[in-house]
């Protein structure tokens, strides 16, 4: 019984611990990664929120759980092995979705793009967000700068392109633009072979979290279930 307890006791502060690193991740996503994520036309609700608001009720249950080992509560390990049963329903459904709809996420991603060209000068939020990304990928365009001259706002000037696609602001800014100084990357494929490249280690990551889960069902379930024996003073046999 003190061996269960203890165990489940460890798991809880793990998932607590766990639940802390999703909140933290989520903040600086949030932080530094909110304006990329406005020039994807998913309309699903972003990473960093879904990171925020997971991590942030992990935290509560993995406290909950713990103190439910502490105390010996049965009602509240029952409700934490129902928990972590949805958790692990949860992570297999995300795991699963990344690996199915990860097309999809880069097709969102690329008619935001082409969507950010088409509003740039009008709509400041999303030209804020897109310059930002021309710098921080060193790209310009979708597939490459002459996207820009074919936009309304490349047009009104005269078939040139934002200082975020040159590599330096001398002679970049020009119509025609100086091609040797810009740069020659499209932001589509630089986005696109990141995800490839990290969705599957993503999905896996989230496929195992959920897999692990089983423990902490296990082991609320076994220690809610001796907890009555106990009290009652019947004795079971093993």
């Amino acid at each position: 019984m003190t061996i269960l307890k203890l165990s489940l006791m460890a798991f809880s502060i793990v998932f607590w611990a766990a639940g802390l690193t999703m909140f933290i991740i989520g903040l600086w996503a949030k932080v530094f990664l909110g304006s990329y994520l406005e020039l994807s036309a998913n309309s699903s609700p972003s990473a960093p929120a879904i990171l925020l608001a997971t991590g942030a009720v992990v935290i509560i249950w993995g406290f909950l759980g713990c103190f439910g080992a502490a105390t010996e509560h049965r009602g509240l390990l029952r409700a934490y092995s129902a928990f972590l049963t949805t958790v692990m329903a949860s992570g297999l459904a995300a795991g699963l979705s990344a690996l199915l709809y990860r097309k999809n996420i880069a097709q969102g991603f690329q008619e935001g793009l082409h969507q950010a060209l088409l509003t740039y000068g009008k709509d400041e939020g999303m030209a804020d967000a897109l310059d930002a990304l021309q710098r921080s990928l060193s790209c310009c365009g979708v597939q490459s700068y002459r996207d820009w001259l074919t936009t309304p706002w490349g047009l009104e000037q005269n078939g040139s392109v934002p200082f975020s696609c040159c590599q330096a602001r001398q002679g970049c800014h020009r119509s025609p633009p100086d091609t040797r100084g810009l740069h020659h990357d499209g932001c589509f494929p630089k986005v696109l072979a990141f995800v490839s490249s990290n969705m599957f280690y993503i999905a896996t990551a989230a496929l195992g979290l959920a897999l692990l889960q089983l423990i902490g069902i296990v082991l609320a379930c076994l220690l809610a279930a001796r907890i009555p024996a106990r009290l009652m003073g019947i004795t079971t046999l093993h």
